[in-house]
Order: structure tokens, then sequence, then C-alpha cells
């Protein structure tokens, strides 16, 4: 046994000379022989931090952890305890911080506090939303009736668990619809996109895509709507960023429910551009269901104009007209149509002096500026139905632009 003086010197001599990596080997070996392993450890680590080839630190550490049968001080000495549970593994994961990082870093040193998630709960109801009668169906089947009929899921054998890709044109209430679903099941709803999860530190990107799903987890049931998924889901094949690739296979093992149970976790996903999503993503037992959020059809556009001039001073209005002016508008667009009209008919009165309401006239200049912001992506979505439709993945994009003869 070494002498514990001896220890105690070296260690002086070794803070005061931290480049000294013999000296700091030393000064490990004597810890070990003195049965002080974690300390050995603590210096080995130390080394191993200057020169990570460093091979006699490399011996001492793999002799630390797992010590040969001639060094095994034999039963009831304090280096061999008598099982797993008497190991201080924080103290451990502390004294090797410098060598193996956790795998989810935490506070300071990781550039980032610990977070918190907004945990909202939807007042809004699938009645709320206008038109959309197969989506609706779809997520029906999918998560509404299982929920609401816990005996026949059980006998069905039906889990609560599972994902859903909402794909369309922009501004067609994919969002809107997901806040609905988790109205209409009583579920908490939590947001998550690109700007939630990426950050400059190595590790917390990942780490912070885990504690969405953990707080997600925690409040179940809870729909978790990944918004935009093609930028946080994007074709690993396509990228050349490390980083990227390694918070998509971080994605894929929250989906699966690699480090934790996902009962009562329902996944909705939204995107532009379902072409740019990894495919493994849609695999079976992620986003395995994938549903066309077209624009609004006509009884959809009348509902949409109608909730946004509710509160307007409006007379003269010929809706069906309107209506059949707007095909091919998002509901966005017709957000926009709206307003735009409200602006003309209120710079006519601050022009005039005289207030008045808003007329048809408006309207028929508004339609005249905008435009549906559709087209784009139907010209897009055009040579994907035609090019890349694999294993039908897209059969119902092809059908609908059969029927509008755009293809």
């Amino acid at each position: 046994m070494s002498d514990p003086s001896v220890i105690d010197s070296l260690r002086a001599a070794a803070r005061a000379r931290p480049d000294d990596l013999p000296l700091r080997v030393h000064l490990a070996e004597m810890l070990l022989r003195a049965g002080r392993s974690a300390e050995a450890i603590s210096e080995a680590a130390g080394v191993l931090a200057v020169d990570p080839q460093h091979a006699a630190a490399q011996a001492l550490m793999r002799t630390a952890i797992a010590p040969p049968a001639h060094l095994d001080p034999g039963p009831g000495s304090p280096d061999q305890p008598a099982s797993g549970a008497d190991v201080d593994w924080n103290a451990l994961e502390r004294d090797l911080a410098g060598v193996a990082l956790p795998r989810f870093a935490t506070g300071p040193e990781t550039g980032e506090a610990d977070r918190t998630f907004d945990v909202e709960r939807s007042q809004l109801r699938l009645d709320d939303v206008g038109g959309m009668a197969e989506v609706k169906k779809r997520l029906e089947m999918a998560f509404l009736a299982p929920m609401r009929n816990p005996k026949l899921r059980a006998m069905y054998g039906k889990s609560l668990r599972g994902g859903l890709l909402l794909y369309g044109p922009p501004g067609c209430g994919k969002t809107f619809l997901a806040r609905a679903v988790a109205g209409e099941m009583g579920a908490s709803f939590i947001t998550l996109s690109i700007v939630d999860v990426l950050n400059m530190w190595i590790g917390n990107s990942e780490r912070n895509l885990h504690e969405m799903f953990e707080a997600a987890r925690r409040n179940a049931p809870c729909v978790l709507f990944l918004d935009e998924i093609d930028a946080l889901g994007h074709k690993r094949s396509q990228m050349n960023s490390s980083g990227m690739r390694t918070l998509v296979n971080q994605l894929l093992a929250e989906l699966d429910g690699m480090d934790g149970d996902n009962e009562g976790v329902f996944v909705l996903a939204a995107t532009n551009a379902p072409w740019d999503v990894d495919a493994a993503l849609r695999r079976p037992g992620r986003l395995d269901r994938v549903v066309l959020v077209l624009p609004p059809d006509a009884a959809a556009r009348e509902a949409v104009l109608t909730y946004h001039l509710r509160d307007r001073p409006i007379a003269g209005i010929d809706l069906k007209r309107i209506v059949g002016a707007t095909e091919d508008f998002s509901g966005a667009d017709l957000a926009h149509l709206c307003e735009t009209a409200a602006e003309y008919a209120m710079h006519d009165s601050i022009t005039t002096g005289e207030i008045r309401m808003i007329e048809q006239r408006d309207f028929d200049r508004s339609l005249r500026e905008v435009r549906p912001s559709t087209a784009p992506w139907f010209a897009t979505s055009r040579n994907v139905a035609l090019f890349a439709n694999e294993g039908g993945l897209y059969d119902d994009l092809a059908a609908y632009l059969k029927k509008r003869k755009l293809l």
C-alpha cells in the first residue's frame, strides 16, 4: 500500500505541472495500487484529454475499470463492490467528462440551459375546419375512433400510437387541421419546427429533439405536430452535413420509441414537399399514413370566406360569385382576399370622408390583384406525379391533377 503522504506530494507536483504526463501517469498508478480506483481513473482521464493516444494511460484506464485477476484485492475490498448498485456512476461520469461526453449533455457547458416547451390545449374542433371530408375520414380512422372506443380498440389490437403525414400546397390548413385534431381528442398539443431543434453546439440539436418527444410522452395523450418535416427529416442521401444526418437518425429513433414509450403520442407531420422527406420516415410504424390536403373546394371556400367576413361590415356581397372565382385559392389566399377587399373599402372611406361597408366592387378589385399561390406547387407536383410516383405514393395527387386536367 502506497504512503498517502507520498501520493499527496505527487498530486501537488502534478497540479503544478499539469503537462507532465509521465508524472500524472505515475500518480495514477500509485492511486490504483492504493485502492483509490476512482481517483486513478480521473488522473488517467486527464492524461487522455491531453494525449488521447497515450498508451500507458489507456492501459491504466483499462486496468482501473476492469482490473485483472492478479490485481484483484479480493472480496470485501472497497475496490470491488458487491454489485453495480454500489458504484457512483455520476461521480465516474464527472471524472470522465473530458474524455467521454454523456449522450445528451446538459447545463451551461453545452451552451444552453434546460428548456421548457409550450404545451397547449386547443379549443378547435374538426367542425371548425371547412370541407376536407376525405382528410377528416382518414383522421377519424387513424386517431379519433380508437381514442373514443377503448374496448373496441383493445379487441382489435389497435394501439394509441402512430404517425400521419399531411402534404399539399402551402396555406391549405395543415396546421389548423392538426390543432383541430388535438382539440377533438382533448389531447395536449405541442408544435415542433426546425427552429426549435437546431443548435450550434454538437449534440444539442439531438438533445432538443429528444426533450420535445419526452415532453409529449409526459403529457400523453398528446398530438406532436412536426411542422415542415422536409427541413427536419430531409433525405440523408442529399445532405452534406453529418450533423443533419445524425439529427434525422435521432428523429427515426424517437418515432420508434427507442428511448421511451410512445403510447398516447400521436405524431402529425406537415410538408409542402413530401418528395424531399427521407424515405425511412415513411416506414410502417413511423409516418406510415400519407394524406393529401388540397385547396378548399367550393363548400369549404364559402365557409372560409364567411369566417373571415363575420366581424367585418359587409353589404351586397355575392358570395357565390366570389366562390366561383376563387378556384385553386388556398385558405390563406382567401384570407388575403378578404383583407385586400377591406383595405380598398377603408381607403375609399378615408379618401371620400364617407364611411361605407365592404361591397362586391371591393372584391372585384381584389380578385384582379390577388392570385392563387398554389400554382407553383402544382407545377412542381405535376412532374413528381408523372416521373416520381414510386409505389403509388402520389396516386391521390395524380387523380386530382387528372380531374383538373393538369396532368
